[in-house]
């Protein structure tokens, strides 16, 4: 079971769609911005973007059509911002009168491996209280606020998850969670009580949390590994994982350069904090340039289809 949301997300589940494994995805409904932003205002329908990544990430079939779920109209009256894979999710949604028969009939079309769950069947807002005491509203505003993130908090503040997403988190052998934006992809989730309940509860889960390799400008400046950790054990009170896995391999200059531009820098290793914490902690090269920096999915998929055959094995 894999919780989450965002581009992180989804370059995961491209290595872990390849394991003999039985994967559930579990997304964030507070995406409040772009295409997302406008169909869940306009059609008061939950953010389909972060369900369509998951979706293509696990999809089945050509490349063509999984480009063609992603594919972003650039011009015309009201198309243009929008992706397709979103306005079929919507076109669905309206016609089934439910997001979550949407999600799951264009997973049976798309002949997705596994099953793609949205935490609730109704948007939430996200807020963020900011260190100086103010209090940013929307997923997309809290990373331009500029200042430094105290904790975040839904509106509702009870969010009912769906009964499917609970029972998933409590049959898992595995549960991960990361990589992807802290605050506005990784801990929305966790602040659903129901889902956070079912973490906890689940014993016999290992629990694995995959730790971004740069930081987010506006969500985790000078963020060290440890540092993301406490920001989840604060939000939900209780020390969650087993094992942290990190990327240890260099970044070239020039491509720390680029990020730092944008504000961003690796997330340093502070070994001694994360240990002393009672995490395991697995490192590898696990980064890769084109465009932008990524995870290496099949790398970390690797790495983590380790940990939990051996887990499941000891288990007995």
């Amino acid at each position: 079971m894999v919780m989450g949301g965002g581009t992180g997300l989804s370059v995961m589940l491209r290595g872990l769609k390849h394991k003999p494994i039985d994967i559930t995805a579990i997304v964030t409904v507070a995406d409040d911005g772009g295409s997302s932003g406008i169909l869940r205002n306009e059609l008061h329908m939950p953010p389909p973007g972060d369900i369509r990544n998951v979706l293509t990430a696990l999809a089945d079939v050509e490349p063509l059509l999984s480009e063609m779920l992603n594919y972003r109209f650039s011009s015309g009256s009201g198309l243009a911002g929008h992706s397709l894979g979103n306005l079929i999710l919507a076109a669905i949604t309206d016609i089934s009168g439910d997001f979550v028969t949407a999600v799951r009939e264009l997973s049976r079309v798309f002949a997705v491996r596994g099953r793609v769950l949205p935490a609730a069947d109704q948007a939430v807002i996200l807020h963020a209280e900011m260190e100086d005491g103010t209090i940013v509203t929307g997923e997309s505003k809290i990373p331009e606020a500029g200042g430094k993130i105290k904790r975040i908090f839904l509106e509702p503040e009870i969010v009912e998850p769906l009964p499917e997403a609970v029972e998933a988190i409590r049959d898992a052998d595995a549960i991960l969670i990361g990589p992807g934006s802290l605050y506005t992809s990784i801990i929305p989730n966790l602040l659903v009580p129901k889902l956070a309940e079912a973490v906890l509860e689940n014993k016999n889960a290992i629990k694995i949390f995959v730790c971004n390799v740069m930081t987010q400008p506006g969500e985790t400046d000078d963020y060290t590994v440890s540092d993301h950790l406490k920001a989840v054990y604060e939000h939900v009170g209780h020390h969650l994982f087993d094992y942290v896995i990190v990327n240890d391999g260099e970044i070239p200059t020039q491509v720390q350069d680029y990020y730092a531009e944008k504000g961003a820098k690796p997330v340093q290793i502070d070994w001694d904090v994360v240990t002393s914490r009672g995490y395991k902690v697995i490192a590898d090269t696990l980064v890769m340039f084109r465009r932008y920096l990524r995870h290496d999915a099949d790398k970390l998929s690797h790495h983590i289809y380790q940990l939990v055959q051996d887990w499941i094995t000891r288990k007995g």
